[in-house]
């Protein structure tokens, strides 16, 4: 008989979700718009997990979300860019933010720079502050499948799997994250999602902005069944 996921619901213990990710195993949490597969960054058997579920290529890095700035800090993301802290400012919100780590990790893949966002999902902000560390936020469907926004049907698709399932019940769907990248040159857009340009543009100049800003190959809205959040 195929192992079904366990659920953890809201008011539980943090002790099954903490047991489960210091033990490498997945978490399937919710974000803005779908479901989405967490590990611990740093955690290789974790990660793994994750890249085996969706048939995703190792080198590829995952997104994570975390509770507040500082928690990037242990990632290795210089937290005191001046660039990231206007950012930041407008965090929680569906925007991922690619910067570079100063140290590689399971969840960078091949490369050495990560998309970290604080999500715009007050009951999953609050847990990674209760957690005290940042987890991966990649979506729980596979590529070229529809994002995953029924906790039944999140069930169904990871019986066989070890993961913990945070039922917050139906989500939305919709556009994933807009992600921008933080390069030589400034701010480029790289993915238009959840999160307006226009608004982008227009808050980072109320801020101050000075660094650059492109949006350039990057006009069309995301495809919402794409594998990132």
């Amino acid at each position: 008989m195929s192992h079904q996921p366990e659920v953890w619901r809201w008011g539980d213990s943090l002790q099954a979700i903490q047991e489960i990710l210091a033990a490498g195993g997945m978490l399937a949490i919710p974000t803005e718009s779908s479901y989405g597969l967490a590990a611990d960054p740093r955690s290789a058997e974790g990660v793994e997990s994750i890249y085996r579920f969706k048939a995703r290529s190792g080198d590829k890095p995952l997104p994570v979300v975390a509770g507040n700035l500082d928690q990037l800090a242990g990632l290795g993301i210089d937290v005191e860019d001046p660039r990231l802290q206007v950012l930041a400012s407008l965090w929680p919100a569906p925007l991922s933010v690619v910067i570079p780590t100063r140290r590689r990790l399971p969840a960078t893949g091949t490369g050495s720079s990560l998309a970290v966002r604080i999500p715009d999902h007050p009951r999953l902000v609050d847990l990674l502050t209760r957690l005290g560390s940042p987890v991966t936020a990649t979506s729980a469907n596979r590529g070229g499948e529809a994002p995953i926004c029924d906790p039944d049907d999140l069930a169904r698709r990871l019986t066989g799997w070890r993961v913990l399932i945070l039922d917050d019940g139906p989500l939305p769907g919709g556009a994933p994250s807009t992600i921008v990248s933080l390069g030589l040159q400034g701010l480029e857009v790289l993915r238009v999602g959840r999160y307006p340009v226009a608004e982008l543009r227009e808050r980072l100049s109320g801020l101050g902005w000075n660094w650059g800003f492109s949006a350039s190959g990057a006009e069309k809205p995301a495809d919402r069944s794409a594998g990132a959040r």
